[in-house]
């Protein structure tokens, strides 16, 4: 059996190769070009970002399994590996306390400009003639609204901290949807109403920029919006608009829609104020790693003994 890691380096811990693996090939990174010689004769692809689409598939008649080393699998195209036999897992869950926590984190960044005062405490401070440095006002989490779109794992462990910590919780139904589900609000209510905006649905053409300009008129001037789903849930171009008219207050993002992005990127210049930006690793706690690898061992195990689990194609 050989199994082939398109890109390991994505992974702060190496693999384990199973007793049972004949060939082991553990790329740290898989160029387009690259993909279909690396997984010649592969029987098992394991990728977490590399894309395996209908013309790479075609050309690899020994594959048989692709796990995903991640939950989310938009980078897999499904249609074409159902039509082939090839049964394709994610990892489901892994992450979930990891992002979660990490949305807090940001919250308490933004709402009490933790970054931009600990600049001001090596700049200005020294030369203070009082013993604080006001300058930014900075805002409670306590009755803080909080709207979150998306209610799967990750939106329902968010929505439980962030009720710890005495935070309202809305949870916005499908934009434009006709009749509202129990325990979700209108989406264009929950835009109005949030101080806090955490997007965790999927990437899917119905979600594709969901946040544009339209959305973020609608939102508070004083709010703030977390992105740790995927970067194509926002229009960049119009988010980098707002933040430089004040039409909210602020972003942290861990994601974007080309990763890594281009240097041109409109959320990376300069000019854009008041935007917590992290490179993808809202997931990569040493505890969401570990469950990760875990889950990647199990699902390997699993189709080699002819069960396999966490399918999704």
């Amino acid at each position: 059996m050989k199994i082939v890691t398109l890109d390991g380096d994505t992974l702060p811990m190496p693999l384990t190769p199973p007793e049972w693996c004949t060939t082991w090939d553990f790329r740290r990174t898989t160029a387009p070009h690259e993909i279909m010689t690396a997984l010649k004769g592969a029987q098992i692809a394991i990728t977490n970002k590399v894309p395996l689409r209908a013309d790479v598939l075609d050309a690899l008649p020994d594959l048989r399994y692709i796990c995903v080393a991640a939950t989310g699998y938009d980078c897999i195209d499904l249609e074409a590996c159902r039509a082939r036999g090839i049964l394709v897992s994610n990892v489901p869950g892994y992450s979930t306390r990891s992002v979660a926590e990490g949305v807090i984190a940001a919250l308490f960044a933004l709402r009490r400009h933790l970054l931009s005062y600990a600049q001001l405490a090596r700049t200005a401070w020294p030369a203070s003639a009082h013993f604080c440095v006001h300058q930014q006002p900075m805002l409670d989490i306590h009755e803080a609204t909080l709207g979150i779109v998306g209610q799967g794992d990750i939106g329902r462990a968010v929505g439980s901290l962030a009720r710890a910590l005495g935070m309202q919780v809305m949870y916005a139904d499908r934009k434009g949807a006709a009749t509202i589900r129990p325990g979700y609000h209108a989406f264009d209510d929950v835009l109005a109403r949030s101080d806090v905006l955490s997007l965790h649905c999927p990437l899917t053409p119905q979600t594709y920029q969901l946040i544009n300009l339209e959305a973020l008129v609608q939102m508070k001037p004083s709010a703030v919006l977390i992105n740790t789903a995927r970067g194509g849930l926002i229009n960049e171009s119009d988010l980098a608009h707002a933040l430089r008219q004040g039409i909210i207050a602020g972003a942290a993002l861990d994601v974007l829609s080309s990763e890594p992005p281009p240097a041109d990127h409109p959320l990376l210049q300069p000019t854009v104020p008041n935007l917590l930006l992290t490179p993808h690793i809202a997931w990569a706690s040493q505890q969401g790693v570990a469950n990760l690898l875990r889950g990647i061992d199990a699902n390997l195990r699993s189709f080699q003994q002819g069960d396999a689990q966490n399918l999704v194609s």
